[in-house]
């Protein structure tokens, strides 16, 4: 995985700029638009959920969204929302309103942009058929302000070709060079798995027939690693061990884990008026040290470390890292499908749903939820309200048998998340 793209342009990039013969994007002489859009269509502040399930086919977004070209998987090694992009996926030019889909692409990240947040990029399937114009480059460039730009932490290309890498270096000139040190190329699939796992992906068919295509086309001697097999858990192993598992090992038989009370216990204590917390990532050498010691069996103290942030991300990915989700894959379509039950019905349904769930998921669903009750009732600070934590929780709560997390299943769960929060005080009586 390469990450050296851009390099300084010393003090005085307009010199350098000339040296270079490039003209910044607004001397460009850009072809005209073939269309503009209407108000209506470009107005972001209309409510929008790019994550509205089986969005109907009168929606604005509808022709966008059924093709499956932005997803959002879950959370990173980093604690970090991951968006990715599929190139492949992309129609041909005359089959694909690219306004739109950068309308789509906004209204997608506007809901995470407060977040830190991974872009991951498949490159493969872009061809000169569907890849986009200058003049949509040139609507990206001006739509996505520092307001995207500030907690994107990493922009990952994926198998990236000749082209991709010469229309960097020729936007060279216009990249700061902060940004430019957050893109890396990824050349193989199992390079992936430093950042995210590859199983939680929706990775298209077509990219992983190109990547063992690339992989047989090596010599043996120059074989990328393929993705680490799973290692047999420890003794005393924490994390990715069933809630069953872990209440047996407990001395007292407490259903709740060890993991999820000690980082509950601090945060309540010291994290409640922390704005953005849930939002931040923390230091990955951090985070894999305390799911060490945890999986060591040895004790650890969060208020040692005296790091919010570290706590809120060991939490998440305990929870993500279950072999069976908290909400259980049982209840998988009764929440998928949760937007259809009359909302004077939500929470009998809610109730009895939750009521059916193994001891040990409900003791530690209900013990969450209480904590996050707290952290919304003090979202004046922390500017957590119910609804930007179940945009955090949601993916960790739910996810479907084969690990993947699509952007169609993603709304309803992170719907079903918000009226949890916001009816807990009935729902847990």
């Amino acid at each position: 995985m390469s990450s050296e793209l851009l390099v300084d342009l010393g003090e005085d990039p307009a010199a350098q700029l000339g040296q270079l013969k490039l003209a910044t994007l607004e001397d460009q002489q850009w072809p005209a638009d073939d269309a503009t859009l209407s108000k209506s269509e470009t107005d972001i502040s209309q409510p929008f959920d790019a994550a509205s399930p089986h969005l109907p086919w009168d929606h604005p977004f509808y022709d966008i969204a059924r093709h499956q070209i932005i997803e959002v998987a879950g959370d990173d090694n980093y604690g970090r929302k991951v968006i990715v992009f599929n190139a492949c996926r992309m129609p041909p030019q005359h089959e694909l309103d690219h306004h739109k889909l950068l309308m789509y692409l906004k209204g997608t990240l506007d809901q995470y942009v407060e977040s830190d947040y991974t872009l991951i990029y498949f490159h493969h399937g872009l061809t000169s058929e569907n890849k986009p114009s200058l003049s949509w480059l040139r609507d990206a460039y001006r739509e996505f302000d520092r307001k995207y730009k500030k907690n994107i932490k990493a922009l990952y290309i994926v198998h990236p070709t000749m082209f991709i890498k010469t229309l960097l270096i020729l936007f060279k000139p216009i990249i700061s060079f902060k940004f430019g040190r957050k893109i890396n190329y990824v050349s193989y699939l199992s390079e992936l798995e430093d950042v995210v796992k590859c199983e939680q992906l929706l990775i298209p068919a077509r990219v992983k027939e190109y990547d063992n295509k690339l992989r047989a086309s090596l010599k043996p001697t120059t074989q990328p690693p393929m993705s680490p097999p799973r290692s047999p858990p420890l003794p005393n192993q924490v994390f990715g061990v069933s809630l069953v598992l872990l209440r047996q090992r407990n001395p007292d038989g407490d259903p709740v884990p060890v993991v999820m009370r000690d980082t509950i216990s601090f945060l309540s204590d010291q994290g409640l008026e922390i704005e953005g917390i849930f939002r931040r990532s923390a230091n990955v050498t951090l985070v894999k040290d305390v799911q060490l010691r945890y999986n060591s069996g040895a004790a650890v103290d969060f208020r040692e470390m005296e790091d919010v942030h570290l706590a809120a991300v060991i939490l998440k990915t305990f929870l993500r890292e279950l072999p069976e989700p908290l909400l259980t894959y049982q209840l998988y379509n009764d929440i998928v499908n949760f937007t259809s039950v009359s909302s004077d019905s939500q929470v009998m349904v809610m109730k009895t749903l939750l009521e059916s769930l193994p001891e040990e998921n409900y003791a530690s669903l209900r013990y969450l939820i209480t904590f996050l009750a707290q952290v919304s009732a003090n979202s004046e600070i922390n500017k957590m309200t119910n609804s930007n934590l179940a945009v955090v929780f949601g993916p960790n709560l739910l996810w479907g048998r084969d690990n993947a997390m699509s952007l169609s299943a993603i709304g309803p769960i992170n719907n079903f998340t918000r009226t949890l929060l916001d009816q807990q005080h009935l729902v847990f009586t």
